[in-house]
């Protein structure tokens, strides 16, 4: 089977975010508990102060723009036997030049 790699950016923009919430994750104990490394904290409608996004949000308006690669196909262009931490690191560099690309196209954060 490919691989086919899909970059979007703008969903981040449909909340305001304060903080990651790691150190508010450790205090209590979701690390360990829930496996959960970070709890953001955001400014959203309809609650003003969301933590977790437990009761979800009313998203800002933002433009979400989704690009698709070029499927890959690993033993067509790593061999018949190919390295994971090499595929990796290809699809990873793609992935993250495609979103840089994005990234720069991006004027205004709702219009984009």
């Amino acid at each position: 089977m490919p691989i086919v790699p899909v970059v979007s950016i703008g969903g981040q923009e449909t909340a305001l975010f304060l903080s990651r919430g790691e150190r508010l994750a450790q205090l209590l104990m979701l690390d360990r508990m829930f496996r959960l490394k970070v709890l953001p904290i955001s400014i959203a409608l309809p609650w003003g102060l969301n933590i977790g996004d437990m009761l979800g949000h009313i998203p800002l308006p933002a433009k979400i723009t989704v690009e698709t690669l070029p499927c890959i196909h690993l033993r067509d262009e790593f061999g018949p036997d190919p390295d994971v931490e090499e595929v990796y690191d290809h699809i990873l560099r793609l992935m993250q030049d495609t979103l840089d690309a994005l990234a720069a196209e991006r004027r205004l954060p709702i219009l984009g």
